[in-house]
């Protein structure tokens, strides 16, 4: 359903220490200074780097860069803050391996968004240098789902209720408060922040977690761009076999 590996893509499995993951690489991409950290969605308790290869090889494809997906550990056995710590051991280990951050593009996928801006928040509070850029499509921000639910008043989502998307989370939150700061996310004190790319389906409940996500960035000094596609759904990029314009989503991320 994701769609096809494009002939003659690599898959090098990684399981180093707390990184696990896999580097995709579509034909004729060879490692180089430049790199995509990927972090699939899923709603934190489902799915994989495996899952996603159709759509972190159609991006390496499109930028020429090798992909590195991360396989974080899920809920509900591994409940917060297990994937955020993998995904910044992830970071780190790039940068230990010689990569400049200003290299790395962090790109993700629904609950990747709200990994993706923690990572960021993290990096700040701990003086890690920032990615060069983050990519998200259909970010997944708050995760009570408030946003959501408003949102569903007006048009229902085509693909998962507001209700049942907080349950699966629940299950990664595992009974820790709401508001507590790696949950409850806030970018207004974050300085350096990357230059951002947000796409969302216009059917999606979760435009309202993107035009939050982008409102922080802008609130925040950054520079984020929000691109809301008529009448798509969620992820509609790893869709290409149902969805003409996931195509040409990837390409402007790609750009």
């Amino acid at each position: 359903l994701f769609g096809p590996v494009p002939r003659g893509t690599s898959v090098d499995l990684v399981a180093d220490g707390s990184v696990r993951g896999e580097w995709v690489r579509a034909a004729g991409v060879t490692p180089g200074e430049r790199v995509i950290l990927y972090l699939h969605g899923s709603a934190y308790v489902i799915c994989s780097a495996r899952t996603h290869r159709g759509l972190t090889a159609r991006l390496s494809r499109s930028t020429g860069l090798p992909v590195f997906t991360v396989d974080y550990r899920l809920a509900p056995e591994h409940p917060f803050p297990a994937a955020a710590d993998d995904i910044e051991s992830a970071y780190r280990r790039l940068l230990e391996q010689g990569y400049r951050a200003k290299n790395i593009v962090i790109a993700g996928d629904s609950a990747g968004g709200h990994l993706a801006a923690d990572l960021i928040i993290e990096n700040d509070r701990t003086g890690t240098p920032q990615p060069g850029a983050v990519v998200l499509f259909s970010p997944l921000i708050d995760l009570d789902f408030e946003l959501s639910a408003q949102t569903e008043r007006i048009r229902k989502d085509p693909m998962i209720s507001a209700a049942s998307a907080r349950a699966l989370v629940k299950l990664y939150t595992d009974g820790n408060a709401a508001d507590l700061p790696r949950l409850r996310l806030d970018l207004a004190l974050v300085r350096d922040l990357p230059p951002t790319l947000i796409q969302v389906g216009g059917a999606e409940m979760l435009r309202a977690d993107a035009r939050h996500l982008h409102s922080m960035i802008d609130k925040a000094g950054g520079r984020g761009e929000l691109e809301i596609w008529p009448d798509q759904m969620h992820v509609f990029q790893a869709l290409p076999r149902l969805i003409p314009e996931a195509e040409l989503a990837l390409e402007r991320a790609a750009e």
